[in-house]
């Protein structure tokens, strides 16, 4: 194991002295054994900060697994169901068109809102009872279940605030007691607390340009919150609670968090049973029934992806390349965390070489 550890963290290295990476770091777990812990680069330019292997990433959307993670915990203990009609939690949900909607919907991503409401701006965003509000009023472009398109924003709070409402806890307690303390994380938060700024890398993205749609169209991605990048380096994005893409972690701390939903799960912690995982991690299915790599909360595996090619591979990357997952049939949970945002992005690369070496073993 000792070789594939020296391999990762020398390519690593090495991706960051071509300049194609910053910062960045690589978690693995293997049949439940921490193989890789790399990390390389500088979290802060300013600063000359360097990256250690508790640095804090904002990961935007690989926040969404554990996001399904929280929402699958409670259809364990009997707390929901997947068709749950969200109005039936959130009353103020079920208006304009969306009464049957269902949380089984939102996990999709078929819900027919994804875009964000309009006229609010970036100073709500880290007002959960404003957005839940806001979220609540829009009007679905779809009938719920009726197709797929990408809840970028919205599917935190929509899930975010199904959790709340029939749990009783914020979603960042949620997500640090039912998470986070039984599997010893310490790096893993939406909504950072105080004290722990020092810790987060500083993100970049050299040649951004501004997106161009017009003010009032729908945007699951609205100009004002853009740049991303520009918007998580800000200490008030940072302490907000975004469940679907504000996550600060570290790459170990997303690594365990898949961990522990494999069978036989991590120093004796398995969040979920296999059964509750293979329902989580079921192929959506439209009118045409061709299965299609989306999992309740999760992406899967397909021709192409970073991840792998097999739909039995789930898990969640972010803007940026950030990335998170889980590969049941090799016992393999894996976590990457970056701070430069460019084409040459080295994160393909990577995983192809940890593929390569996993194989090996």
């Amino acid at each position: 194991m000792a070789d594939i550890q020296r391999a990762m963290q020398d390519l690593l290295e090495r991706k960051v002295e071509e300049g194609n990476e910053r910062g960045l770091q690589l978690a693995v777990y293997y049949q439940g054994e921490l193989i890789v812990d790399a990390y390389a680069g500088i979290a802060d330019q300013a600063s000359g900060r360097a990256v250690d292997g508790s640095t804090l990433f904002p990961v935007f959307s690989t926040t969404k697994g554990v996001v399904a993670t929280v929402i699958h915990l409670l259809a364990e203990r009997g707390r929901l169901q997947y068709d749950t009609k969200i109005a039936d939690i959130w009353p103020e949900f079920g208006v304009n068109g969306k009464s049957d909607a269902t949380i089984g919907h939102a996990l999709y991503h078929t819900t027919g809102i994804p875009h964000m409401p309009t006229g609010i701006g970036i100073a709500d965003v880290g007002d959960w009872d404003k957005m839940c509000e806001e979220i609540a009023r829009l009007t679905p472009q779809w009938p719920p279940g009726e197709r797929m398109e990408y809840h970028a924003i919205t599917y935190g709070w929509i899930l975010g605030e199904v959790a709340r409402r029939v749990d009783g806890r914020p979603f960042s307690q949620i997500l640090k007691e039912d998470i986070s303390v039984p599997l010893g994380i310490t790096d893993m938060y939406v909504g950072l607390p105080e004290g722990m700024e020092h810790r987060v890398a500083v993100l970049e993205e050299p040649g951004y340009v501004q997106p161009t749609e017009e003010a009032d169209s729908l945007q699951a991605i609205p100009a004002w919150i853009c740049p991303l990048h520009a918007w998580m380096n800000t200490p008030a994005a940072r302490r907000a609670c975004v469940p679907a893409s504000n996550g600060i972690m570290s790459a170990r701390a997303a690594a365990r968090h898949y961990a522990a939903l494999l069978p036989g799960g991590i120093d004796g912690v398995q969040l979920l049973p296999d059964s509750r995982m293979k329902v989580a991690t079921a192929p959506l299915r439209l009118k045409d029934n061709v299965p299609l790599p989306r999992g309740m909360g999760y992406g899967l595996g397909k021709e192409g992806d970073i991840m792998g090619d097999r739909l039995v591979i789930f898990g969640h990357g972010g803007y940026g390349g950030s990335i998170a997952f889980a590969d049941p049939e090799l016992g393999l949970a894996v976590g990457f965390t970056k701070n430069l945002y460019s084409p040459n992005d080295a994160g393909s690369s990577i995983m192809e070489e940890l593929r390569r070496r996993v194989a090996g073993l």
